[in-house]
This record gives C-alpha cells, structure tokens and sequence, in this order.
C-alpha cells in the first residue's frame, strides 16, 4: 500500500506542476519535465545558464520514475522510487518550496439548482522513525470542516475525483465549521494518538545496541581516570547515532470542496 501511495503522490505533484504524464502504469510512471521543474529537480545550472545566454532551445528532460518494482518492466530503466530514496526526498523538499497548500474545487456538471460543496481539510505527513536505522511512514488524512469527521488514504480518495481551481457553475461552498488551524491540530492528535499505540520494540532495541556500544567505549578508556576530549565526541556520536526519535512533518495540504457522495 505504501508504494501506491508514493505513484499516487508523484502523479499529483507532477500533475499539479503542469508537467504531461507521458506514461502512468502500475509500477512507474514517466514524466515531460517542465523547464522549471528540470532547474528545480535535475540540477543542471551550467547547461540553463549557457541556454540562457546563448538563446538556445530548451530542452528540459523526461524522467522514468519506478514506484513498485514488482509491477515494472524488468528491463525499464529509471529511477525506483522508495521512503528514503533521494529523489522522493527532493521531490517533498520541492513541495515545500514552492507551496505545500492549495485549494481545489469538485468538477461538478450541475444542470440545475444549486450543488453544495463541502469542505475538507487534506494533509500528507511523513512520520520518520529514526535510531541507527530508519522508517519513513506517510498518512494522508482528511478532516471535514464542518461534522469533524476524519479519514485515512484521502489522496486516493482525491485521485479518483476531477478537480478544478476555480469554483465550477451553479455550485456553492459550505461555510466550514471547524477552522483549518484547529483541523491541523486534531490531524496531528490523530496521528500521534497512532503512533502512540504501535509496537515500540525497535526503539528498544536500539536502546540495547546503544549500551552495548556504550559499554565499549568505556572499557577502551577505562584505564583513564580523565576522558579525553575524543572519548566525549564518541559518546556524543553514539547517542546521535541510536537515539530513538520520531519526526513528524507535513509535506503539503489544502482545502478541497467536494460534493457530499464524493466521500461519505
């Protein structure tokens, strides 16, 4: 599920940075590159810096991105795409830059009357378990803004929907109950409250390997009655290394409008 999640996450950030998805199937996809998302993604200063003085004919490039390895090509060539893979940090990073939120309407064909849109608060966190190893984990949740009923997977939900930055004909928004710094904090009670209540067994054991190392590297120096400044650095390294931590941090969002059979 969790590779879904990275195909449907990339396939929304290329979509909504106007690049053409030249191929979307199970297991990869493949993208036309912007010419600012090739400056933003490909690191390629030199090569824009000499178009641009010399008014060349961009040729900003494609690339083959590979979300579950199982379902690609075996002889596709591109990059796989995983938690901790460079490229999908980069891409969050990206996100980040350039503005985590929007707000997007339902596409809606109304003929008649007046369709109301209900709105939703959407937001993709990443939460990182991390020691001496490292998890990535991504919830996407919805809030609505108006019952305060919370889902999971809300950019699947998303992905199956037309959606619009402008407000389509005969439609209206519902004034949202809830205000969107409230929804954000019960979004991160929800997932801390998960987090709270899953197996902690790998801090743990990092806990343990972080003793046994430790007990190392007092027995390496125990004949000192006074540890050198090295011993310190190593101890401090240590507990940079295997301290258990968790981080939570949103990698973008927004208010989505949203007829109300789209999602109950």
């Amino acid at each position: 599920m969790q590779q879904e999640k990275i195909h449907s996450y990339l396939e929304s950030f290329f979509t909504a940075n106007s690049c053409e998805i030249i191929e979307n199937e199970p297991g990869h996809l493949t993208v036309q590159l912007t010419i600012e998302m090739d400056k933003e993604l490909m690191n390629r200063p030199f090569y824009w810096h000499y178009l641009e003085k010399t008014n060349g004919v961009p040729n900003p490039m494609k690339l083959t991105l590979i979300t579950d390895q199982q379902k690609a090509p075996a002889d596709l060539k591109g990059e796989v795409m995983h938690f901790g893979a460079p490229r999908l940090h980069q891409i969050f990073q990206t996100t980040t830059k350039l503005g985590s939120y929007i707000r997007l309407f339902e596409k809606v064909n109304a003929t008649y009357g007046n369709t109301p849109l209900h709105p939703w608060l959407g937001m993709n966190i990443m939460v990182s378990y991390q020691c001496d190893m490292k998890k990535d984990k991504l919830y996407s949740i919805g809030l609505h803004l108006i019952s305060g009923t919370l889902i999971e997977n809300f950019q699947d939900k998303l992905e199956t929907l037309e959606l619009t930055p402008k407000i389509p004909d005969l439609c209206f928004n519902l004034t949202p109950l809830i205000r969107p710094q409230s929804g954000i904090r019960r979004i991160r009670q929800f997932i801390e409250q998960s987090i709270s209540e899953q197996d902690h067994t790998w801090a743990d054991s990092a806990r343990k390997r972080w003793n046994e190392d430790l007990k190392l590297l007092d027995h390496f120096y125990e004949e000192l009655d006074e540890k050198p400044e090295s011993y310190h650095l190593e101890k401090d390294a240590l507990r940079e290394l295997y301290e258990p931590r968790i981080n939570i941090s949103i990698q973008n969002g927004g208010i989505f409008y949203l007829t109300q059979q789209a999602i109950f």
